[in-house]
């Protein structure tokens, strides 16, 4: 008896690490941690149901988020320039791209005004960042 005590013991002392490590990853991928939310937004959304099963978000909006939070830390020439390489490495955010732009564009003049941030315009998806700023302003 007490072998099969032993071996189920080691068998959860593997296992339950990997579970905790995974359930763990998982739990802080759907964070929205880049998100535009406000802390009351990000209250209520987490008061809410919680036994609905969240979403899995499309990767051009999980880029669009990763490059709108990198035009605010740095630039927005360094996002565009990001925006490239990521169309670039997988042609299917290539038809998100002028999406994508446009709102770098929007958020670059809410975040440095319009004729900085139009300083920052470049020939990535055509002019769609440029066309963003144009519309913001």
């Amino acid at each position: 008896m007490t072998h099969t005590a032993r071996r189920i013991g080691r068998t959860l002392a593997l296992v339950l690490p990997v579970v905790l490590v995974l359930s763990g990853t998982l739990a802080v991928t759907s964070v929205p941690w880049a998100g535009s939310r406000s802390e009351s937004q990000l209250l209520t959304a987490s008061s809410e149901n919680v036994s609905v099963r969240a979403k899995s978000r499309a990767p051009q909006d999980i880029l669009r988020d990763r490059l709108l939070a990198q035009l605010q830390e740095e630039n927005p020439g360094v996002a565009l320039t990001s925006l490239q390489r990521e169309v670039e490495e997988r042609p299917s955010l290539a038809k998100h791209c002028m999406s994508i732009a446009r709102a770098l564009g929007r958020a670059a003049v809410l975040h440095y005004g319009p004729v900085r941030a139009q300083s920052y315009s470049r020939p990535v998806c055509d002019t769609s960042y440029a066309s963003g700023v144009a519309n913001e302003s």
